[in-house]
């Protein structure tokens, strides 16, 4: 009767190749999460782990975000956690899934960094809004990539004094 728009999710995707190690740039995603995540994503106002321990598959988070100008708090699980290849992220209370993929290219140097988050499921008073929900998605989607990629190849330049060559 009324067109209140598609129920197939939101999904955003981009890559990047990153000058690093995949166990550096996995160190900085995975292992650090909690210390990290807001540097690459600002709209994370305050993020806190729920659980004990390191960060690992079953570890629960909690986050509260700004995203063009709505705040949501939510609560995640990290579903999978293969160290130097994959982490993905999903939502306990909201459905979303956020994935970070590492594709070594030359082994120690470079990483290509795939990143997907994926709104499972869009509310049905924003699916009318459901072409703009999609364009932000993919634009946050290409910022999260850059951001980790300018972050990490920075860090990475700091700790590499100028005459000296990393093998």
């Amino acid at each position: 009767m009324f067109n209140l728009g598609s129920t197939e999710p939101v999904i955003g995707s981009a890559s990047a190749i990153i000058e690093c190690s995949s166990t550096e740039l996995f160190k900085y995603v995975g292992e650090e999460l909690f210390q990290n995540y807001p540097k690459w994503s600002p709209e994370v106002k305050e993020l806190e782990q729920i659980t004990l321990g390191p960060v690992k598959q079953g570890t629960i988070g909690r986050q509260v975000r700004v995203d063009q100008g709505r705040r949501s708090e939510s609560k995640f699980k990290i579903s999978t956690y293969n160290s130097d290849t994959r982490l993905t992220f999903t939502g306990i209370d909201n459905p979303f899934r956020c994935t970070y993929e590492l594709d070594e290219i030359t082994l120690g140097k470079s990483v290509k960094l795939t990143f997907s988050f994926e709104l499972l499921e869009l509310l049905a008073i924003m699916r009318p809004f459901e072409g703009v929900v999609r364009i932000a998605v993919k634009d946050g989607a290409r910022n999260t990539v850059q951001n980790i990629k300018r972050l990490i190849e920075t860090n990475v330049a700091v700790e590499t004094p100028p005459n000296q060559k990393s093998f």
